[in-house]
């Protein structure tokens, strides 16, 4: 079973990233990802200035789960989104995960715009209507 969740403890949070491959920023905020116990994923990212920065969005080394990145990105931009900051940009490289939960290149960078992303219907995308 697919379990995505904040991350509480910095010492998890380092761990998950050593896994990952990523850099470990200690004033970032984290969701990880858990297949059947198992970490899948971090997404490490911030708020501040009233944007989201998502610094990566990355699997653990051998693991290849666009789904649980897709699940785990979205997560954190609803997170960003419910704190009342309705802009998000991507600062990792440009990956089919980021792609996937909805950034786009802007002016040299990976934007995503959340107004409205997380309503029922959907106000971002008309085939959600």
């Amino acid at each position: 079973m697919l379990e995505i969740k904040p991350i509480q403890d910095k010492n998890q949070q380092k761990m998950l990233c050593e896994l990952c491959k990523t850099v470990y920023r200690p004033s970032a905020l984290a969701y990880s990802a858990y297949e059947n116990g198992e970490p899948i994923g971090i997404c490490q990212f911030r708020i501040k200035n009233d944007n989201g920065y998502l610094y990566d969005l990355c699997n653990t080394d051998g693991v290849d789960d666009l789904e649980a990145l897709i699940i785990m990105g979205r997560a954190t931009l609803n997170f960003i989104d419910l704190c009342g900051v309705h802009t998000a940009y991507f600062e990792g490289e440009k990956t089919r995960g980021a792609m996937a939960v909805g950034f786009r290149e802007k002016d040299g960078a990976l934007f995503a715009d959340l107004t409205g992303m997380f309503e029922s219907p959907c106000k971002k995308h008309k085939e959600c209507e």
